[in-house]
């Protein structure tokens, strides 16, 4: 039974670096996942200062406009002939330059909007580039830790073959290699002098027997785990 605990341990290993090579491609996305928060983040702190911005260019040209037509109203009422149109004309330039004042006071309060925005633009950035940097180098990390393993399992599966050659029992070696497919461990000590080291239940007193007399492989009467008197 040693040889064959000997394969099982290999193979054990040798599961759990398949499992960890397996895991890679999924871990790599999970951390990658990872930056998808900082890149909402920084979307939306781009699209405020991009709004802000747009909104002060719309209130730098509504300005220029109502200048304009300031200057204007000026203009024609240097034309004017009649004392009554000049002063309804004065009342027009008062309302539109009130208008002009209006307007570059919420400029001003657009201006003032930038510079926020662009900070919450900067943190963003800068949150961004340190996930970056960490998701970057654990992507590394996995990089050479599956390399590693790759290593590691090729060794262990030479390291299995070697211990095949020192199994000399067909048999035992048949039966382990079909219940390892669909129960692991396949082979598990007698525990307490009558339990199944992997279901736990207790076995008739013949199985504990044959057990203990090490007669060819005798299997757990529930699970059919290959049970060994552990020494």
């Amino acid at each position: 039974m040693q040889p064959l605990l000997a394969v099982q341990e290999m193979d054990g290993r040798i599961r759990a670096l398949q499992q960890e090579i397996h895991d890679v491609p999924e871990r790599k996305k999970q951390e990658k996942d990872r930056l998808k928060s900082a890149l909402s983040a920084l979307a939306l702190a781009q699209s405020g200062l991009k709004i802000a911005q747009l909104n002060m260019t719309a209130a730098e040209g509504e300005v220029a406009d109502r200048k304009e037509r300031v200057n204007k109203l000026r203009q024609q009422q240097q034309a004017l002939k009649t004392n009554r149109v000049f002063q309804a004309m004065s009342h027009e330039i008062a309302r539109a330059e009130e208008e002009v004042d209006q307007v570059e006071a919420r400029l001003i309060g657009l201006m003032d909007e930038i510079v926020p925005n662009q900070a919450r633009v900067t943190a963003a950035e800068v949150r961004l580039r340190e996930e970056e940097r960490h998701v970057n180098r654990y992507i590394e990390e996995l990089d050479r830790r599956s390399a590693e393993a790759q290593e590691e399992l090729q060794r262990c599966l030479a390291e299995r073959g070697e211990a095949l050659k020192q199994v000399t029992s067909q048999p035992a070696l048949l039966a382990y290699t079909r219940l390892s497919a669909r129960r692991w461990p396949a082979i598990v000590p007698l525990e307490s002098g009558a339990v199944c080291g992997g279901c736990h239940m207790t076995q008739p007193p013949q199985t504990a027997h044959l057990v203990r007399r090490n007669a060819g492989v005798v299997t757990c009467q529930t699970c059919g785990r290959i049970l060994y008197l552990q020494e």
